[in-house]
Parts: structure tokens; sequence; C-alpha cells
């Protein structure tokens, strides 16, 4: 064992061997995902090159930014990377569900209807839906409607969707990741199966939430024919760099109604300047595949480690991956604090930090969240988070590079055993 680990970290042999022997046996599996990083490594690359990407488009304009040749070019680029007809990129999306939002805002029109057929969507979206609470400027107050059909069998219900379509229904909805839920992701697969079935009875446009989705699968949402995704750049794509941001892509005509909406009417995607953030995004976008690849080493380690150690966890290691996200089932509320204080100890930066339960804006329940990072809140760096309600599951993502993300997996180890939350026999 590492010395550093020993003397430092204090992880002790049975914990290091166990670890290690998990890992050991992943190594087919790992390959499987370097393939994946390839293919879209040289997706980036080679959309760089088709867009003639020059040193001179990472220099940023003043005010309106009218004619910014690099925010234009950044907009090709993901557009390009995602399989979409166009994108807009902005480092004022603030989060995944800011761009969400906007996406929603803009497609919507009192007495419209969105039909999500994944199930109840992620916390924050429940509010910006109007699901939870009177919220100012929900997409309820605006008299936009919701409806839902849930999964069965882990997949969507597309007899049922079918049945619920309206001619008030303008989207259909869909959400990749697992948001706090022991649901598995939805793979590209399975989207592909369900828009050529709906296609055959309507055209109404089709959104995916493709937060913690990116760069996970060889294609993305829009090469199978989804009509709109959006996603953070402090997520997969911003690849750990991105400081901010997020994006939305899809067809043409979407994305200028979304535009119009991003600024104002009359104006849309001609304003608005980068604040001289063109380089890093891009950077990021560069090493997104990578990092991605890291973060999912990380997550299939946690998930071997874990359910080795008798606990449920979703995915299984050996489990279809659409996401970066590991769901450990723990089942008191003790294990999860104990965990996201050693994911916060396995930190770059905050590592001195210990995490504590808290009303965090956007959220029902108390959360714990550990996300010591270069960029606040970055879920693809090591990062841990989970309500604190039955059943008690915590949420792993992350990495940026798989030594980090092994010594996450090493101290919460470490740290159960330590507290006795462990099976001792297990090692």
């Amino acid at each position: 064992m590492n010395a550093i680990l020993r003397d430092a970290y204090h992880i002790t042999d049975p914990v290091y061997n166990y670890v290690k022997a998990c890992e050991d046996k992943l190594q087919g599996l790992f390959l499987e995902h370097q393939r994946i990083r390839e293919y879209n490594q040289l997706k980036v690359i080679r959309a760089f090159q088709e867009n003639r990407l020059a040193s001179y488009d990472f220099h940023s304009s003043s005010g309106y930014g009218y004619g910014e040749g690099g925010r234009e070019k950044v907009d090709r680029i993901f557009a390009k990377v995602f399989g979409a007809q166009d994108a807009l990129v902005r480092p004022g999306i603030a989060s995944g569900t800011h761009a969400l939002t906007l996406a929603l805002q803009g497609i919507l029109l009192p007495g419209d209807e969105m039909l999500c057929i994944t199930g109840l969507p992620y916390d924050t979206m429940q509010k910006i839906i109007g699901l939870k609470g009177s919220v100012p400027h929900s997409l309820r107050e605006y008299q936009i409607f919701y409806v839902q059909t849930d999964l069965v069998n882990g997949a969507p219900d597309l007899s049922c969707v079918l049945e619920k379509i309206t001619p008030n229904t303008k989207l259909i909805y869909w959400q990749r990741s697992i948001g706090y839920t022991d649901r598995g992701t939805l793979s590209i697969e399975c989207l592909q199966h369900a828009i050529k079935t709906l296609r055959a009875q309507t055209n109404i446009p089709i959104m995916v939430d493709n937060c913690y989705g990116e760069f996970t699968e060889c294609l993305e949402p829009p090469e199978v024919g989804a009509n709109l995704i959006a996603g953070s750049l402090i997520k997969n794509p911003g690849g750990g760099i991105a400081r901010s941001g997020g994006y939305i892509a899809g067809d043409a005509d979407l994305i200028e109604r979304i535009s119009y909406r991003v600024t104002t009417p009359g104006i849309g995607r001609d304003i608005g300047i980068s604040f001289g953030t063109t380089r890093e995004v891009l950077q990021g976008l560069y090493f997104a595949p990578h990092v991605t690849y890291e973060a999912m080493h990380t997550a299939i380690l946690f998930a071997s480690v874990y359910q080795g150690l008798g606990f449920s966890t979703t995915p299984m290691p050996h489990q279809e991956r659409s996401d970066i996200v590991q769901m450990i089932r723990f089942g008191e509320p003790e294990a999860v604090c104990h965990f996201c204080e050693a994911v916060q100890q396995a930190g770059s930066v905050d590592s001195h930090i210990t995490p504590v339960p808290w009303d965090m804006p956007g959220y029902s329940d108390e959360v714990i969240m550990a996300s010591g990072g270069f960029v606040e809140g970055s879920s693809i760096e090591v990062s841990a988070d989970g309500p604190l309600k039955p059943p008690y599951n915590v949420f792993y993502q992350g990495g940026l590079t798989a030594d980090q993300g092994r010594l996450a997996v090493l101290l919460t180890v470490q740290r159960l055993l330590d507290q006795g939350l462990l099976d001792v026999s297990k090692f």
C-alpha cells in the first residue's frame, strides 16, 4: 500500500486490499468505457477542427457583444458535438436547472401542457413546474400544465404516454439521470426506442434533461431524434474547468425561440458577451470525455465495493450506465452523514470542512452535500449528497481523476468501518 494512504489517510491493510481486489475484477469493464472515451474525444476534437477554432476566438468583447465570434463558434461546436442543429452556450446560465427552465419557458405558452414520461422529475424541477408550494414564476403560475406518466419495469409506458397526449400537449419531457430516486438511468437505446414509437403517432417535440449523462455513451440524445437537450457546464461537459454556465441544444427553430427567452424578444442570441470564458469553456469541453470516463471509473468502483459489502446499489457494477451518478442505499442517516464526511475529506478543496445537513434551496428535505472542488458545486468533481429521509440513499458523482475517486472509496469504507457501520467479517 502507498505510504501516503497509510500514514496520511490512515487506510488499513484490510480496507485497501478489499478495494484493490474489487478494482482488479473490473478491468474488462473499464476497457469498454475507455472505448467510449476515445470515440467521444475524437468527436470533440473533430468539432473544433471543422469549426476552425482559432486563438483569436478566445477574445471577449464588451457591451452588447454584437458579432462576438468566439461566442458564436462555441455555439456551433456544442451543436456539432451533440449532433444538434443549433445550440446556445452561455456563462450566465447558473445551473442545469436554470438551463432546463429557460428551455421550458422559451417553448411553452399559457394553456400548453408538458408531458413528463419518466416519472416525477428531480426535486428542483418540481418547484419550477409548480408541483411543490406556491413559487413565483413557476410554470403553473403562467397556466402551463403538467402531466406525468410513470416508468414501468424501468422504462416509459409508451402506450400510456400516447393515451395522455391531448391537443394541448406541446412538449414531451424526458429525464435521463436518476435524480434522487433508485431507478436506473435511461439509456440512449431506450430513448431511441421511445422516440421511434412516439414519432409514428405524433410530432410533439421531445426534450431531454441531459444533466450527468453527457459523454457516458457514444451517442447523445439529438443523434437519435431528440429535439432538445439542456445541461450544465459544471457537470460533465465543463470537464472541471468551466467556472459556470449551461447549454441548450437542439432543433434550430426551438433554439431560436429559446434565445428570445434567454435575452429578449427580437434580439435573441445576437447579444451577450462571454466575459472572457470562451477558452475555459472550450478547454473544459476538450477534457470532458476523459474526465467523464474517470468519473464513470469511480462510480463503477463504488458500486462494486458497496455491493460486496451488502448494500443495494443503483446501478449495479456491470449494469448499463448512462450517467455518472451512483446510488448507495444505507438505510440509516448516520451512515449517509459519515459517507459524505469521508468524501469531503477526499476533496482537493475544502477537505478540512465537515459537511452538515441543511435546508438547501430547491429541496423539500434537509440535504447533506460533500462538494469540495475547484468549482463550487461541480458535480464532475468528487462529490456526494443525499436527502436525509428514508430509505437514506446517498448519491455519489464525479472525480476528475480515478486516483482521487479511489481515495474517496477508501476513505468512505474506512470511515464506516471505524464507526462500526460495516460488517467486519467482509474484510
